[in-house]
């Protein structure tokens, strides 16, 4: 291809509203162009890089023995009525009319479309287990669209859906999938890591997440270097936390004290003089059932969505100044266990075995020190509600949790029958009983996975394509096109490249030599081939890779050889 003939255009100028180098680097170079809030164009060059990545899946997918097939965008709102999502999804569901009025959604995944299908037309274990998928276009209406194409309305997603007669057959195919997924991104040649995962509003009663590495991304990840375990933090367990105990003595006489102003945990602990960690604090949460109070050593935080599965509800958050004052009695910062009633109060594992601690007194400054359970207050509900950091004891081993961002990719769920009861997806087994399949549900972004390939691999000028998903293999540059050497040899090279099965860019453009470079280099090119009148003087043309510019002259009979070996490292 002849970037004067291709519809590629690359811009100097960082967009006002990209806040993540991938989304400025895919814009700049000229891959995707905003239409509206989270939706884009994918342009020529970026559609090549989302065609790999779905080539890719592809091959995997059906490896794994996945079948494809395509679902509708618009689906019916009674199915999302029928599974219980029309109002637990959210605002995020984009639900639109027809012309008779009748209601619909555009789809932002498919459980619901694919169980009707199947509930159709299988009816006998004989003809389970199988599993189904697509690559398709989504929408969900994020309240704040950002970072390009990771944090979309509109996407690209590859979806699959598992349907079995036992979970011994989900278990093979997750196992199936879960492969397959690593294969896929190691295809990429990206550094992920699998974790675990909550289940979300997907639902089901496991998942992982595949996530890229990178410092940019917007979920923190624990692994533990030792075991290999890792999960999202908000999925993620520790060993052994507790909070301060008094051995071998008599337990600290309670008392109030006033503590006029100091509301934060840091001012508090300063002001009393002890550590964070001998300090409990009460936050007031507000949910669709009622209120609650959350217990926690001083120095940590709640996970909220622990929590918000803990409670069973939909809705979860921090309760107003008015509305803890009215709980409470107190401002904001002066809550505590001791004489609190009238609402839910859930610990956290960490307050459990804790003697002798400070806490808000339910008055405006005013703390209790040497407060002890069971004597000031009863604590009768306990649960892991910790938001686990980096530093912490590994769960599975003696060995310590490390800390790291990842942008999730990929995330596959082990469904069981929570859409298939709903649904009525049902089949006859063996005895003539009818029971509901189980499923699992498989996804990967494929405009995600993009850009953050982008993310893990670019510099101060640009993209450093991994070979696997760059739009092209090698950038062919004619510096002085004019020349008639500098185009005879050009235009024997790129067709020689051609020859080949080498995916070539021809920058036979009229531009100078200093716009060719930088433009190579924010597109990320895997290798580059100068073609250029003061290196042909002495029969040779400069060759070189992206990732590290280390520039090769070449004879010109030796420079497709040289660029096939380059592409190989």
């Amino acid at each position: 291809m002849r970037w004067s003939q291709y519809y590629l255009f690359t811009t100097r100028e960082v967009p006002n509203d990209a806040e993540v180098i991938s989304h400025q680097l895919m814009v700049r170079a000229g891959m995707i162009k905003k239409v509206a809030a989270g939706i884009y164009n994918y342009l020529p060059l970026g559609w090549r890089s989302l065609t790999k990545l779905m080539n890719i899946v592809r091959r995997e997918m059906n490896a794994a023995g996945a079948i494809e097939l395509m679902l509708p965008n618009i689906q019916p709102a009674e199915l999302w009525q029928e599974s219980g999502r029309w109002q637990r999804y959210g605002k995020e569901l984009l639900r639109i009319k027809d012309r008779h009025d009748r209601e619909f959604v555009f789809g932002p995944t498919e459980e619901e479309v694919i169980t009707d299908l199947v509930r159709r037309d299988v009816k006998s274990y004989r003809q389970l287990p199988f599993n189904l998928y697509q690559i398709q276009t989504k929408f969900r209406d994020e309240i704040r669209p950002r970072f390009g194409l990771m944090r979309g309305r509109e996407f690209i997603m590859k979806d699959a859906y598992s349907f079995g007669a036992s979970p011994q057959s989900l278990d093979v195919t997750y196992e199936s999938m879960r492969n397959a997924y690593c294969r896929v991104f190691e295809a990429c040649k990206l550094d992920y890591s699998m974790v675990e995962a909550d289940v979300g509003t997907i639902g089901g009663s496991a998942s992982h997440e595949f996530m890229v590495v990178a410092d940019t991304g917007e979920s923190a990840v624990v692994r533990c270097p030792s075991c290999g375990y890792a999960a999202n933090v908000e999925r993620a367990e520790t060993r052994g936390i507790s909070g301060e105990k008094a051995e071998g003595r008599q337990p600290q006489e309670l008392k109030e004290v006033a503590t006029p102003g100091q509301k934060s945990i840091e001012e508090v602990s300063k002001f009393l003089g002890i550590e964070p960690r001998q300090l409990v604090k009460t936050l007031v949460y507000e949910t669709e059932k009622g209120f609650v109070a959350v217990l926690i050593r001083g120095d940590r935080e709640v996970n909220e969505i622990k929590l918000t599965n803990h409670l069973d509800v939909q809705h979860l958050t921090l309760a107003s100044e008015d509305k803890v004052r009215e709980v409470t009695k107190a401002p904001v910062g002066f809550a505590g266990p001791v004489g609190l009633s009238g609402l839910r109060i859930v610990a956290d594992e960490t307050v459990r075995n804790m003697t002798d601690f400070a806490t808000g007194a339910n008055k405006e400054d005013a703390h209790y020190t040497g407060v002890n359970w069971g004597r000031d207050a009863e604590l009768s509900e306990f649960a892991d509600l910790l938001l686990v950091a980096g530093g912490d004891p590994c769960p599975r081993c003696e060995g310590t949790l490390e800390l790291f961002r990842g942008i999730e990719v990929g995330h596959i769920f082990k469904l069981g029958t929570k859409y298939s009861e709903k649904l009525g997806c049902n089949f006859t087994d063996e005895d003539g009983q009818e029971r509901p399949m189980i499923m699992g549900c498989y996804g990967l972004g494929i405009g995600r996975t993009v850009a953050a390939a982008i993310e893990q691999n670019h510099d101060a000028d640009g993209i450093i394509w991994p070979r696997p998903l760059a739009p092209f293999e090698v950038l062919l540059a004619a510096l002085n096109p004019d020349d008639g050497e500098v185009r005879r040899v050009a235009e024997q090279i790129y067709g020689q490249l051609l020859e080949k099965g080498i995916e070539v860019l021809y920058d036979d453009r009229d531009e100078r030599p200093g716009v060719k470079f930088k433009d190579a280099d924010l597109v990320g090119f895997p290798v580059r081939v100068v073609v250029g009148a003061k290196s042909l003087a002495d029969g040779k043309v400069e060759v070189s890779l992206r990732r590290d510019r280390r520039k090769q002259l070449v004879p010109v009979v030796e420079a497709v050889s040289r660029v096939m070996e380059l592409l190989e490292e």
